[in-house]
């Protein structure tokens, strides 16, 4: 009898001992999770950096504005604003410092110049300077030929449905290609038609409402990128514009780059542009980055690189789940999750590098 109550005892100690170790375990994982969540309150509210990137950064996608708000008030957005900006250049575009000569040179200024200006072996098309730029990697393209970077578009403008860049490539049997302008989105997932304007040969083949202060980011009939803030019809009439689609801000004009402040407004995110060099090469950056908008290039960091390759003028295009390199029929960046599960994103319209 007393054996078996000691067993019982025993039994006893050993669920109560297993049950202590249990609400200890247990006390320990609800203390670091409280603790996580201090920690994550404070990096989010009180680290200025972490607390500019959320709000810049959600502001200027397409269909994530409400996470800055859902995180701070209407005053603290405001603040954020008040603090990451830019500044245009004051400036017009002056196409007659862009003297197109792209030969290749015997001697070189700098390393970036050598990278420009070398050629692969066996291709004078175009090259691809893989870079490291913000926190991300990034693919500098230069393209030898200004004359044959043409705008390429999805198939029928005014469609709700988009097209993806790859496709659009293909289509028009581009070399190197990438995305260009933006478009009213009606479900969140690129589809809907250009914001703005979009010229083709000359001709203005898409015009969401006429505006005399549009961002024009053109090809001029002397193979010049132009930079214009003015409606497509003037430019057309007035600055000889072959191409043109709209979008921006304007990154750098006859070689001054515009100012940023904090991280120039627009965030850390994958991001594109287009610039040309005062010898005519043209370039395409094009920079990685993840689905939370963590990693990628600012606007600041576009200019920096932009800036020690020779850009003399220079534009940002669409990013974030837009920003796609197509080579040689093949998607050459990382894409981001979204766009990834899709084989890439549905836009409107972007640049590419032709055939002769």
């Amino acid at each position: 009898m007393n054996e078996e109550l000691s067993k019982s005892e025993e039994f006893t100690k050993k669920v109560k001992t297993k049950k202590k170790k249990k609400i200890y375990k247990l006390t320990i994982l609800f203390a670091f999770l409280d603790i996580c969540a201090i920690a994550c309150f404070i990096v989010v509210y009180f680290v200025t950096p972490f607390r500019d990137m959320i709000v810049t950064t959600a502001l200027r996608t397409m269909s994530h504005k409400y996470l800055a708000y859902v995180f701070y008030s209407e005053n603290m957005v405001n603040k954020v604003l008040e603090s990451n900006y830019y500044v245009p250049v004051d400036e017009d575009v002056d196409l007659d410092q862009i003297v197109i000569d792209t030969s290749d040179k015997q001697h070189y200024d700098s390393i970036y110049e050598e990278q420009i200006l070398k050629r692969d072996p066996g291709n004078d098309d175009y090259k691809i300077i893989d870079v490291e730029i913000g926190n991300s990697k990034g693919y500098l393209v230069a393209i030898y030929d200004p004359s044959r970077v043409h705008l390429i578009t999805k198939e029928v403008l005014g469609t709700k449905l988009g097209e993806k860049t790859i496709d659009m490539c293909n289509r028009y049997n581009g070399i190197v290609c990438i995305n260009g302008g933006g478009f009213l989105e009606e479900d969140g997932w690129g589809i809907g038609s250009p914001i703005g304007y979009v010229v083709n040969d000359g001709k203005i083949i898409w015009n969401s409402g006429y505006n005399p202060n549009a961002n024009l980011i053109a090809m001029t009939y002397d193979n010049k990128l132009l930079l214009t803030v003015d409606s497509a019809e003037n430019a057309i009439a007035n600055s000889n514009v072959r191409d043109a689609l709209e979008f921006g801000p304007f990154l750098i004009v006859n070689g001054t780059p515009m100012t940023t402040v904090g991280d120039g407004g627009y965030g850390r995110s994958p991001r594109v542009a287009i610039a040309q060099r005062k010898d005519g090469i043209i370039m395409f950056l094009v920079v990685d980055g993840s689905a939370l908008y963590v990693d990628g290039a600012t606007l600041t960091d576009m200019i920096d690189l932009l800036m020690l390759y020779g850009a003399h003028n220079a534009a940002n295009l669409d990013g974030g789940n837009s920003s796609t390199l197509i080579v040689e029929g093949e998607t050459y960046n990382k894409l981001m999750p979204n766009a990834a599960k899709t084989g890439g994103r549905y836009v409107v319209n972007g640049w590419g590098l032709l055939p002769k």
